[in-house]
């Protein structure tokens, strides 16, 4: 009896929602009887509701004897989901005896978060084909983002599903599918979209408040920000950017792709606000939350963040534990070797970049084309040619043949120049009679290996090796025998190498009749930018004509003037050679001479003067009155004295400077004390 009520209350709060009363009840039918199975499968589901995860998981593993997997499959493998074992997850399913629709719902997410996306798409597409109930819109959506990632991260062409995007999550699924593809306009207009839908979805709800329609709409705007960067609309990107941080997404993962972002922008600018920045890409969960492209993108701008802030070890570390997960990775190695580049260790930069292409043959030639760069860096051209060179894959290609032409060149080095574009040409004759097979004697050849050949025979001719270039230019004309400019060149090559050569090849010009070019002269010569215009020829009357015979005679008699000559020239001294150049600059320069002016006033020592000593000889004079004042005396100087002291005398034109020095003073002061 006591059983009974304890199952009704626990039916009862189980309608209600209210598991944790529901959990006290299982655990006191429990009590009662510890091995009831339907208890201990109430007692998960409890756990499971009140988001106890590891503790359900803990309840079903202690009863496997009677917690079968064919009892609790599903709630196994969901505790395992939730609890980001995704590996245990999937093995818990595919042991299940029977594939229930749960169990296939959660089949699909599992997979969507190991991304075997392939799969995925298989089984939300069986989901969906064999259900029918009020989840086919979310399955639709989830399929959706399935074709997004594969667009995204695989750079798999998506096909059309045929879903009908009436829900801002299919538009905004769509949006990440085209941005996958690099239709950015397409994807722009997809996700404004998405935000109206989502604006108008959310306001029909009451309780929803403007606070709440922002979060939701916070990972619209963070991929519309994503388009305006790759756009390079970089300041638009970042103030939108900001604007999603400072409304404090719940979101770890979408918090720690915008931090990223920016990091991106900032690259080793503002590095204060890119270590702030940093921070939200180490919350807690964010690894679950993100792809493993997305962890790993995050992880490279953080060594690149370490090494631009001058954290040589941290970059190390960084960088090292990057190569270790994924050795065949190239942007590791390259952190590297900037770093070491950093430190001016580009010895040790090459090594370690050359260590890794003899590793890994496949990402050889992009490791060698860096290699080749540091050498360059450091004036060794010859050897980032040498370096060049090696790469098999590239040697032939036109860009490459026009690099090391260039930097031979550079380096004065025609012969090593002249021997890139042999080997090029014979390249392309070998491919040629590879793809042809020998069947036919005349090989017209490619585009690329004839115009190969041209600008060889243009480098040869240019740097003198007419020999050299002869044999080029006959196997371009006997390509297309009516290629006159060809043929010009041909004949001027021999004129100097063998003029009797060049007398034969004349006769294949064509005649001055044939060559005549249909070419309007009038029109050319009154086109735009012409630099001479031919006068159209009128019939002048006799007026016009006198008036012109006048302005004739008056411009045959107009001569060229004279330059004016200095006022003191004269015409028997030679000019001053000199005379251009500024004095001071001139070879017979001395300086200023200094003369010797006795009345200067400031010569000597202090207080003296330009009068004579024997006038300020006070014994001289008739009433010579004492220098110093006497003790008790009132006056320092006799007023009948005719003598000024020297420190009271003023010498002439003394008075004026002062006064002149003072009215300055007092027009430049400033406030007193």
């Amino acid at each position: 009896a006591a059983a009974a009520g304890l199952w009704s209350e626990v039916n009862r709060c189980g309608q209600n929602g209210d598991f944790a009363r529901a959990l006290k009840s299982v655990n006191k039918i429990l009590q009662i009887n510890k091995d009831d199975v339907t208890a201990l499968q109430c007692k998960v589901v409890c756990l499971i509701q009140n988001g106890n995860f590891k503790e359900a998981l803990g309840v079903i593993n202690t009863h496997t004897k009677l917690l079968t997997s064919d009892v609790i499959a599903f709630e196994k493998a969901y505790c395992e989901y939730r609890l980001n074992r995704i590996e245990s997850a999937l093995k818990t399913i595919q042991s299940a005896s029977e594939q229930t629709d749960k169990l296939k719902e959660l089949y699909g997410q599992v997979l969507y978060r190991l991304e075997r996306y392939d799969d995925c798409l298989a089984a939300y597409r069986d989901l969906i084909r064999n259900s029918q109930d009020e989840y086919e819109e979310e399955r639709k959506t989830n399929l959706s983002a399935v074709v997004a990632a594969q667009s995204t991260w695989e750079k798999v062409v998506p096909e059309d599903l045929g879903l009908r995007e009436a829900t801002y999550e299919l538009c905004y699924n769509s949006a990440c599918a085209l941005i996958g593809q690099g239709k950015l306009n397409e994807a722009m207009k997809k996700l404004q979209k998405a935000e109206e839908l989502c604006r108008q979805s959310l306001s029909e709800d009451s309780d929803v408040t403007e606070e709440d329609i922002e979060a939701e709409l916070a990972i619209i705007h963070g991929q519309m920000a994503y388009i305006m960067q790759l756009q390079g609309r970089t300041e638009d990107a970042l103030q939108l950017y900001n604007q999603i941080i400072k409304l404090k997404p719940t979101d770890v993962g979408l918090l720690a792709v915008i931090a990223n972002n920016i990091i991106t922008i900032n690259k080793d600018q503002n590095v204060f606000d890119s270590k702030k920045k940093v921070k939200l890409t180490n919350a807690e969960g964010v690894e679950h939350k993100l792809s493993k492209k997305q962890l790993q993108a995050i992880e490279f701008n953080k060594a690149l963040l370490a090494m631009y802030t001058n954290q040589a070890d941290q970059c190390r570390k960084l960088s090292a534990s990057l190569q270790s997960q994924s050795p065949e990775h190239l942007l590791p190695v390259l952190i590297q070797a900037a770093q070491l580049c950093r430190e001016k260790q580009h010895a040790k930069a090459v090594g370690l970049l050359q260590d890794f292409a003899d590793q890994h043959p496949a990402n050889a030639a992009e490791i060698k084309l860096t290699m080749a760069q540091l050498k360059i860096a450091q004036g060794s051209v010859t050897k980032a040619c040498m370096i060049l060179r090696s790469i098999e894959e590239l040697q032939h290609k036109p860009g490459m043949v026009s690099a090391l032409v260039t930097m031979y060149s550079h380096e004065e080095d025609i012969d090593s120049a002249i021997e890139v574009f042999t080997q090029a040409i014979q390249w392309y004759q070998q491919y040629q009679a590879r793809t042809n097979h020998g069947c036919c004697v005349f090989q017209p050849k490619s585009p690329v290996h004839l115009s190969l050949i041209r600008e060889a025979a243009n480098f040869k001719l240019k740097h003198g090796r007419k020999k050299e270039a002869i044999s080029d230019l006959e196997e371009l004309w006997k390509q297309n025998p009516k290629d006159v400019h060809t043929l010009a060149q041909l004949i001027s090559a021999y004129s100097l190498v063998d003029p009797e050569k060049a007398k034969v090849l004349s006769k294949h010009l064509p005649s001055s009749d044939t060559m005549s070019l249909k070419v309007d002269v009038d029109a050319l010569e009154n086109s735009h930018g012409a630099t001479y215009v031919r006068k159209k020829a009128g019939k002048l009357t006799g007026d016009n004509q006198q008036k012109e015979q006048r302005q004739g005679e008056v411009k045959k008699k107009k001569k060229k003037k004279k330059g004016k000559l200095p006022k003191n020239y004269d015409p028997k001294v030679t000019p001053d050679p000199e005379r251009w150049l500024p004095m001071r600059e001139r070879s017979y320069y001395r300086g200023r001479k200094k003369g010797k002016k006795k009345d200067q006033v400031g010569k000597g020592t202090q207080g003296s003067t330009t009068t004579g000593s024997s006038e300020l000889d006070a014994s001289r004079t008739a009433s010579s009155p004492p220098t110093s004042p006497r003790p008790g005396s009132g006056a320092a100087v006799s007023a009948t004295s005719n003598v000024i002291p020297p420190r009271h005398q003023k010498p002439a034109g003394a008075p004026a400077t002062k006064k002149k020095q003072q009215q300055k003073k007092k027009k430049g002061a400033k406030g007193g004390w």
